[in-house]
């Protein structure tokens, strides 16, 4: 998720490093917090692939600073991984979310409804944190208030997330209106 992080928050405009890494710590630090040891590793990877572009400006202060960009390959590479994210990325919460905060990069409408459409069948699937006998266990069967707590605030996130998704995805998949002829001049509109 860093490397679709970086694409997508500089998909917007180029970025010096601490201003990236200081966006992707908003975006999922509090769950998945972003080391330079990460972070720079990754710019240098998706550099050496030709996604990412680095140009030296001065700094501040004595030091110059890196500014990052995409390059054209970078910008395809991003609508591709939003065209068809990875399982992980549609069935993991915080991966998702990560998505989400991209995916109206996708210039198609069709094609962001179908991976809201992956996420809301995955939501469709029965599941739980605890199984008993292969069943999933419910908030009201979870044996004490820790795991009922878990399970009924997974259940209300899980209810409000799927009203979202009917409500983008109405709004996404609106059916197109038929062409009306246009009126020839000096016509008003027709009196029955």
């Amino acid at each position: 998720m860093l490397e679709l992080s970086i694409l997508g928050f500089l998909y917007d405009q180029p970025l010096h490093g601490y201003e990236l890494k200081e966006r992707i710590k908003a975006l999922s630090g509090h769950v998945r917090p972003v080391s330079d040891g990460a972070l720079y590793p990754a710019i240098t990877r998706l550099t050496k692939a030709g996604l990412l572009e680095q140009r030296t400006e001065p700094g501040a202060g004595a030091a110059p600073r890196r500014v990052l960009s995409l390059t054209d390959a970078g910008r395809a590479e991003l609508l591709s991984r939003l065209r068809a994210p990875k399982d992980v990325e549609i069935t993991d919460g915080q991966r998702f979310f990560t998505l989400l905060a991209f995916l109206r990069h996708l210039p198609d409408p069709a094609e962001q409804a179908a991976v809201l459409r992956r996420r809301q069948a995955f939501l469709d699937a029965p599941s739980s944190f605890f199984y008993e006998g292969g069943e999933p266990v419910r908030a009201e069967g979870a044996g004490d208030v820790f795991r009922e707590g878990m399970l009924r605030i997974a259940r209300a996130t899980t209810a409000e997330e799927r009203r979202w998704l009917a409500d983008a995805l109405s709004r996404l998949e609106v059916p197109p209106r038929p062409e009306v002829p246009p009126r020839p001049e000096g016509q008003g509109p027709e009196v029955a």
